[in-house]
């Protein structure tokens, strides 16, 4: 289908995916570039549509060309893609995807992450590309933080946003229910004497804090005790997307490889 108008239907829909509450409202949301639209379809995601910039055609190989032939492929020009598109230099190919979303969380594992009201899409993206990388496939996010599905997010997640079922909740009431699991809640606290050193992470959730307040005072008050990673120089404290990491992997050294 070629289509040349900014008024067009179709193209208001995808435009409109800018937006957070139309993202929740379809369930859909913007990947953006070759490589993520490349592992999308390798991660067999649902592709609604994919949007191809004329001016850009010659740039894709023919295998490429071949790959998304069987989709629902929609062809503009120049100053139509600029409306859709979210980058600067953008390589002339976007994609309307399905949330992989779950419904309900599975209370079954070991382990969880949970963002009090995250807010830098950066430090969101790194924080699901680090989950990815040890195999953590549920996050709990507060509801009013930066969206998960944001274009800039998605981007940075480097297609770990596929993998990571992502679950905005009102956090206190998760927590509850969380605990009701038997899962122990760990926050992350600056004035706390643990450190993560100090700790197990059997049956555990670890809650991460807002980047300048830290974690809210209701949800401190319910967790079962509080961690802090060590700090040995001048710095006070860490960006939330390294603190997380740095957490992550020190529960997989406890976990998987003793003390």
């Amino acid at each position: 289908m070629v289509i040349t108008s900014k008024d067009n239907d179709v193209i208001k829909s995808i435009k409109k995916l800018k937006e957070k509450k139309y993202r929740d409202e379809t369930n859909t949301f913007i990947i953006e570039g070759i490589k993520l639209i490349e592992e999308a379809m390798e991660e067999k995601i649902q592709i609604e549509k994919i949007v191809v910039c004329n001016e850009f055609n010659e740039n894709f190989s023919q295998e490429l060309l071949y790959k998304i032939a069987k989709y629902d492929v929609i062809y503009v020009p120049k100053n139509i893609f600029k409306l859709l598109t979210d980058v600067s230099n953008p390589q002339g190919i976007l994609a309307v995807v399905a949330k992989n979303k779950k419904n309900e969380i599975d209370y079954s594992q070991d382990f969880y992450l949970i963002l009090d009201n995250i807010q830098d899409p950066g430090n969101m993206g790194t924080i699901l590309r680090t989950a990815d990388s040890i195999n953590l496939n549920q996050i709990i996010v507060a509801k009013g933080g930066s969206d998960c599905y944001n274009p800039k997010v998605v981007r940075s997640t480097m297609g770990a946003i596929f993998r990571v079922n992502v679950f905005e909740c009102e956090l206190e009431k998760e927590i509850k229910n969380l605990k009701k699991h038997k899962i122990k809640i760990l926050a992350t606290d600056l004035n706390t004497k643990n450190t993560i050193y100090d700790t197990e992470y059997e049956k555990t959730a670890v809650v991460i804090g807002n980047e300048a307040n830290g974690v809210s005072e209701k949800v401190l008050q319910l967790s079962d005790d509080r961690i802090k990673i060590p700090m040995f120089g001048r710095t006070e404290s860490l960006n939330a997307g390294v603190a997380t990491g740095i957490i992550l992997y020190e529960v997989v050294r406890k976990r998987f490889y003793g003390k």
